[in-house]
């Protein structure tokens, strides 16, 4: 599935949607240049993340992020998945309104730890200015409590990015950063994200001498998603940079516990998360 978004940068953009993983998006093209990693990614052996990571966006959650780590109260070799549940769940139903600006789906997973939940999710385009906007909904359709934790990966290749190219964002306290930030091969790093505007954060990749130095913009809400981490890996033939807007801050799911950070969705109960992109 492909909707088309007319850009006021005069660079016409489109966006694939992957059917076959919870609507992520496998392509992002703009003045005919896809801004995906495509190969150029690390593996950590899970096939699933493997072919989500070489898209643009791919959907960390909804029952856990980041890496494997043991379900709570069950045996440590019970471990939830690289990246949780979703990634690689078909859709159950979609619908693509006649405009081609607005596609909704939904998608049921079954959960690590023995629930079930759904994502309701709707991408909308803005026909003048570019820009798009994902609206997600995690619903618990199980019969039991789970702690939703999300995280979206937006992932951009390296070889679009130069020497020239800063991370800019109210989030970084000492203004911009190289897109090579931190040491070797790869770096990580996730901090509180700043508001700028009525709960939104932002963050841009600005100056991509691929993109003709156009810039990526990338909005998120902090209520839901108040966290910013950013990851790189430039190890090899890989070359990518992530912009990861995250629930939960970077530690062990036993040290979110203990710190009261993990709060549980009962049956019925929902969670709503947003963030939108555009270049310009």
């Amino acid at each position: 599935m492909q909707t088309n978004i007319s850009s006021n940068s005069g660079a016409d953009s489109h966006v694939l949607f992957d059917r076959a993983s919870a609507l992520d998006i496998a392509a992002f093209v703009t003045a005919g240049i896809d801004l995906s990693p495509g190969d150029a990614i690390p593996s950590d052996g899970d096939s699933r993340i493997d072919r989500a990571l070489a898209g643009f966006l791919f959907t960390c959650g909804p029952d856990h992020i980041r890496h494997p780590e043991p379900v709570e109260g069950r045996d440590n070799r019970t471990r939830y998945p690289l990246h949780g549940s979703l990634a690689g769940t078909p859709v159950s139903r979609t619908e693509m309104s006649p405009d081609g600006l607005r596609c909704s789906a939904v998608t049921e997973v079954d959960l690590a730890c023995g629930g079930r939940a759904a994502i309701e999710r709707v991408w909308e385009v803005n026909g003048n200015g570019g820009g798009v906007m994902l609206r997600d909904r995690v619903v618990n359709i199980g019969a039991s409590a789970f702690a939703p934790m999300m995280m979206y990966h937006m992932n951009i290749a390296g070889r679009l990015l130069g020497d020239e190219t800063r991370i800019e964002s109210a989030s970084l306290a000492d203004g911009p950063l190289a897109w090579r930030f931190g040491e070797g091969e790869s770096a990580l790093f996730c901090r509180p994200a700043v508001a700028a505007d009525d709960r939104w954060a932002e963050i841009s990749l600005a100056g991509m001498p691929g993109l003709q130095g156009r810039t990526l913009h990338v909005r998120f809400r902090t209520d839901t998603l108040p966290f910013l981490q950013m990851w790189r890996c430039q190890r090899g033939a890989a070359n990518v940079v992530s912009i990861e807007p995250a629930s939960h801050r970077l530690a062990k799911r036993v040290d979110l516990s203990a710190g009261g950070e993990l709060d549980l969705l009962e049956p019925g109960q929902s969670h709503d998360y947003a963030l939108a992109f555009g270049v310009a």
